[in-house]
């Protein structure tokens, strides 16, 4: 189990040097095993293989989404100005804080350190920056104006999740930030010269300046190119500081897992969980959430605040861009979770936790 810790001996330091990051769990303790495998080494979900949707699905949403990277969409997320001088001045943390600087990347303040999930700035969401799924909203913080940076998690290896332009970027910095990725994902960034790579399997966890990372299942798959579909492992993130708790859900469908990460290692002050790219169901559905999945999820968690991402920024899905706040707000208010409990962020928002 997590344990807390007092970061207080740390506070103000911004940089950490890689002796600094140390092993505190072996894979498959904090009660969750390694991530399984089929006989192929190929990583496996919990509930093991996952029917995928066929040819008659998937073809007619690629040909949709070539339209869509060519054409605008209306409904985008409201967008609010940040310079990043808060940001920069609360540096040591006197206030845990969430910014939404897009889909699946937020950046957080809390336990005396700054970290960033999944940090996408490019424009597309691919392997190239001149075309696919492109970006509607701008980030809502320049990289540039970022305060140092910590550490940062990787979910898995999607282009909408580990973008590797971003993080050649984050690495030139210089501020010797750590970065946190699942099993197999590892090689991928030391390929472009990008230091302070640590893979973790599920149930492994790293401390940082009294900060504990721990690598959680989640219901997802991997590939980035013809022949590397489940290679990599993709994963859910719990980060324990002394004083907070925050979960970070990556790219999941709805599975038991979150009832156990939340028995084991909750009640968490915050949990940032996927709401969108849910549509055409028969191809979405098992490996992202709706919006009332979202907040089941945040349920079984045991989560007092919630807030809801990956939605409305890049072309992924069929749903209108508008649709996954509303139904979101509709879901939260239905299960009991109020205004100040259940978020919506605008992005380039700011929001003490």
């Amino acid at each position: 189990m997590l344990r807390a810790r007092t970061a207080a001996a740390t506070v103000g330091l911004l940089v950490l040097p890689a002796s600094w990051l140390s092993a505190t769990a072996a894979a498959g303790t904090d009660g969750f095993p390694p991530a399984p495998r089929d006989a192929e080494g190929r990583f496996e979900n919990l509930a093991g293989p996952i029917e995928r949707a066929g040819f008659g699905v998937t073809a007619p949403f690629g040909l949709r989404r070539i339209w869509g990277s060519l054409t605008g969409r209306d409904g985008a997320p409201e967008v609010v100005p940040n310079d990043g001088a808060f940001l920069r001045r609360n540096a040591r943390h006197s206030v845990p804080t969430v910014t939404w600087v897009g889909h699946a990347t937020l950046l957080i303040q809390m336990g005396g350190l700054t970290f960033l999930t999944d940090p996408t700035w490019s424009k597309t969401a691919s392997p190239v920056a001149w075309f696919g799924p492109r970006r509607f909203v701008e980030p809502g913080l320049a990289l540039e104006a970022l305060p140092p940076i910590d550490f940062v998690v990787i979910s898995h290896n999607h282009f909408d999740h580990l973008d590797l332009r971003t993080l050649e970027r984050l690495a030139r910095r210089g501020d010797g930030t750590h970065f946190l990725v699942p099993v197999g994902n590892g090689a991928l960034l030391r390929s472009r010269g990008i230091e302070h790579v640590d893979e973790l399997d599920w149930g492994e966890a790293r401390t940082l300046s009294g900060v504990e990372v721990v690598c959680v299942p989640a219901q997802h798959w991997s590939r980035r190119g013809l022949r590397d579909e489940r290679r990599a492992l993709w994963a859910s993130w719990v980060v324990a500081a002394a004083d907070r708790r925050f979960y970070f859900g990556g790219d999941t469908g709805y599975f038991a897992g979150f009832a156990d990460i939340g028995a084991k290692l909750g009640p968490f002050d915050l949990a940032a969980v996927p709401i969108g790219a849910y549509e055409p169901q028969a191809m979405m559905r098992p490996f992202h959430l709706d919006p009332e999945q979202a907040i089941q999820a945040a349920r079984d968690l045991r989560a007092q605040r919630v807030v809801g991402v990956h939605f409305g920024t890049f072309d992924l899905s069929d749903e209108p861009l508008g649709e996954p706040p509303r139904r979101f707000r509709a879901a939260a208010e239905a299960a009991g979770f109020s205004e100040s409990e259940a978020w919506i962020l605008r992005i380039g928002e700011t929001r003490a936790f």
